[in-house]
């Protein structure tokens, strides 16, 4: 099993919004290198924190899973959808998604300077300056360490 984290702002949708609808397209998502992680190393039943972004404040929200092999997005065929990619074609799409499921809405946020306080997380992608990335890899022991922190009462 590999173990993700996904950045979604939550006024477009948030884990709520997940939970609400069980199971969502991961759609899109027009970096080269999240897709890549899609596309080649995200995998059926692999686990995912769910992070808000460009939130007040930004953190972990909860766990979603992979439950599909990835796929054309459909919306960059779409001409009238803000993900349009001229440059793609059904018959070679440039971009892919996965669907991803609710498990888990943590009982609290973990922030991100909440993150950033624990040396057990220095090494994690999501905090090394510069990274921008919305699909990322997590190390399991990072995913159980936050999965540990949401328990406990703060």
């Amino acid at each position: 099993m590999n173990y993700f984290l996904v950045k979604t702002e939550p006024g477009v949708f948030s884990i709520d919004d997940l939970q609400r609808v069980k199971r969502e397209p991961w759609d899109g998502v027009r970096n080269y290198q999240a897709r890549n992680i899609m596309r080649d190393d995200m995998k059926i039943g692999d686990k995912v924190l769910f992070y808000h972004s460009n939130a007040t404040p930004p953190g972990v929200a909860g766990i979603c899973k992979v439950v599909s092999k990835p796929y054309p997005d459909a919306s960059q065929f779409d001409p009238n959808s803000k993900y349009f990619d001229p440059k793609s074609s059904p018959d070679n799409p440039k971009w892919v998604l996965v669907d991803m499921a609710f498990v888990q809405k943590f009982t609290r946020l973990i922030s991100l300077e909440e993150l950033k306080s624990h040396p057990e997380l220095f090494e994690m992608r999501l905090l090394q300056h510069g990274n921008r990335l919305s699909v990322m890899p997590v190390k399991k022991a990072e995913f159980d360490f936050i999965v540990k922190l949401s328990k406990l009462n703060q």
